[in-house]
């Protein structure tokens, strides 16, 4: 538990940061993966989160952000000799990690005043210019033992504990930029709907003035922003009005219901941010079209998830990179000329990244991989849409492609969320088959998937493998990471690999657009073209590994994504903003 920090001190800035004013994009998230060491995050959310706000800080853009800091994190994930799951909290000291700040602002929330404060983490660009990042805290001494708790978990207790910390996110997140004398900003990013309680305080602001409500949401509209990111039903919060008007208050209860939020006994989060921000988008042009028919009548635009190159790529492919592709850290989209490397030192560049992988398999699990083997990376949240134990389905046929064909081993990671026992139980599936398959196949289950773990993975492996349920997939970003790398993906015509797919060329397809026998499909491509590919013609294999980073790579990346928003969604003229030199 941390000290009250005081009230109405500004917070120490940040060598060469601009004045508070000068920040007029805020973003708000529930979780941002900001580094290694801070468990603010669970998943691709909160990844993309990250490198959006490093991108940000490339481009020099008038960004800041605002998120919850956990003080449990999320979970470590435990496995037993089964797969069976087991979670254990995060320890971790923000006062060894992020700034404090000597602000303080308070919020009614279920009938008492939640006190909250703030510490500050600043990302940095590649050119020296940076994106601040606030992380609202509760464990303050003033709040009682179930206030402090609000922030202690991400994603964890019940529908009343998520709507706590959304009002702490949306509402407390709008007060707070307030105190810190953030003023001049103009748009209100929400990246997804567990923020969109800000609307509802911006326009309890406008309120103040006398008029109706339905005379300021246009003028709410006109400064947010939002973004969703799942065609998932069941990721989109939902609170019923008891619950509501018992965490928020009966004043706040009655508003949303005059502006016509509240409906069927419910508040969708989701769409309480849509119906107030003047720009909706989804994160892939196929998500854009699910989400139209989800939410009919509201006009969403597609910006296309990207990841940051700089943070994803090995340490050998950047070194590639740095020599044959100079400038490619300031400026993503140098990376097309990548069909200039040399196939041989892109094929050197990838053996060390997978010679990391197979010291790491060992040091963790004391298992040996064989390096001239075909290893296949399978790393996504566990839960049954993404159908990651799908290559599992038929273990004879995987035999048999081993053995007839070529060694193949497959090594997989990802967490299942501590009350998705469906998730779990597809652990356990996979661990269970890798027993069934010792001798033939080398499968290999690495606990607790994190960010160091992710980047070895996405580097280490010569393919990459998604299979989600279609149309479930939004855009889906581990594809991407490794294709910046020179690996390419297998996957099923989803998400972002409809738009970076071309056959053979940045890698493959499994089945077409309509549903099929994913299964079938997955094996049929096995068998016939990539594990032939791979151990027959090793030149034509390279060449796709580099058609990977030069047309997926240059595109499929935060840079691009940042600009895009900057220009379509926050309207900053160019002047404001402007890509890195390095």
């Amino acid at each position: 538990m941390t000290p009250d920090r005081g009230a109405a001190a500004r917070p120490r800035r940040q060598p060469g940061e601009p004045p508070a004013d000068d920040r007029r994009v805020a973003y708000f998230t529930m979780e941002a993966a900001l580094d290694d060491e801070l468990p603010t995050f669970s998943g691709g959310l909160g990844v993309l989160a990250g490198d959006f706000l490093r991108a940000g800080a490339d481009l020099g853009l008038p960004l800041l952000a605002v998120t919850l800091c956990y003080r449990g994190g999320y979970f470590r994930q435990q496995l037993d000799s089964d797969g069976g799951q087991a979670e254990a909290p995060v320890h971790w000291e923000p006062e060894a990690l992020l700034e404090p700040l000597d602000v303080q602002v308070s919020v009614e929330i279920a009938g008492r005043a939640v006190e909250i404060a703030a510490w500050r983490y600043v990302v940095e660009g590649v050119g020296g210019q940076n994106v601040p990042v606030y992380l609202l805290d509760t464990a303050l001494s003033g709040n009682d033992e179930a206030a402090r708790s609000i922030t202690a978990r991400l994603y964890g207790g019940d529908e009343r504990y998520r709507l706590e910390q959304e009002a702490v996110l949306g509402i407390g997140g709008v007060e707070l930029l307030t105190a810190l004398g953030h003023h001049g900003v103009e748009r209100f990013h929400m990246n997804e709907g567990h923020s969109s309680l800000l609307t509802l305080r911006l326009l309890e602001r406008s309120l103040e003035g006398g008029r109706e409500p339905a005379e300021l949401i246009e003028d709410v509209r006109r400064r947010c922003v939002f973004t969703t990111h799942t065609p998932v039903p069941a990721g989109h919060d939902r609170f019923s009005t008891d619950l509501v008007a018992e965490v928020l208050g009966e004043h706040r209860t009655k508003l949303l219901d005059r502006i016509g939020q509240l409906s069927a006994g419910q508040l969708n989060m989701t769409e309480l941010g849509m119906g107030l921000s003047g720009y909706v988008n989804a994160v892939s042009l196929r998500h854009a079209e699910v989400t139209r028919a989800m939410f009919p009548g509201v006009e969403v635009r597609s910006v296309t998830n990207g990841v940051h190159p700089a943070t994803w790529c090995a340490p050998s492919t950047a070194r590639v990179l740095d020599e044959h592709v100079p400038g490619w850290r300031g400026d993503s989209a140098m990376l097309h000329y990548a069909t200039a490397i040399p196939l041989e030192t892109l094929r050197s560049a990838h053996d060390e990244a997978k010679a990391a992988l197979v010291d790491l398999v060992r040091h963790r699990c004391g298992r040996s991989l064989a390096p001239e083997a075909l290893t296949i990376g399978i790393a996504r949240r566990a839960t049954p849409y993404k159908q990651t134990s799908l290559i599992f389905t038929d273990l004879d046929r995987l035999r048999r492609l081993s053995t007839d064909i070529g060694p193949l081993q497959i090594v997989c990671s990802g967490k299942a969320h501590p009350r998705d026992e469906a998730g779990k139980g597809l652990i356990m599936s996979i661990v269970e088959a890798s027993h069934r398959l010792a001798g033939s196949v080398e499968v290999v289950f690495l606990e607790d998937y994190d960010l160091e773990l992710g980047r070895i993975l996405c580097a280490g492996t010569d393919v990459w493998l998604n299979t989600p349920q279609k149309p479930h997939e939004a855009s889906g970003t581990s594809g991407m990471k490794a294709a910046l790398n020179g690996v390419p993906s297998l996957s099923t015509l989803d998400g972002w690999w409809l738009e970076g797919w071309i056959e053979g060329v940045t890698g493959w397809a499994i089945g077409g657009l309509v549903e099929g026998d994913d299964a079938a499909a997955l094996y049929e491509k096995l068998e016939t073209v990539v594990t032939p590919l791979y151990y027959e013609r090793p030149d034509e294999w390279v060449t796709v590994m580099r058609h990977a980073i030069a047309l997926n790579g240059s595109f499929f990346n935060t840079q691009r994504m940042a600009a895009e928003y900057a220009v379509q969604a926050y309207g900053l003229p160019g002047a404001s903003w402007r890509p890195a030199q390095a």
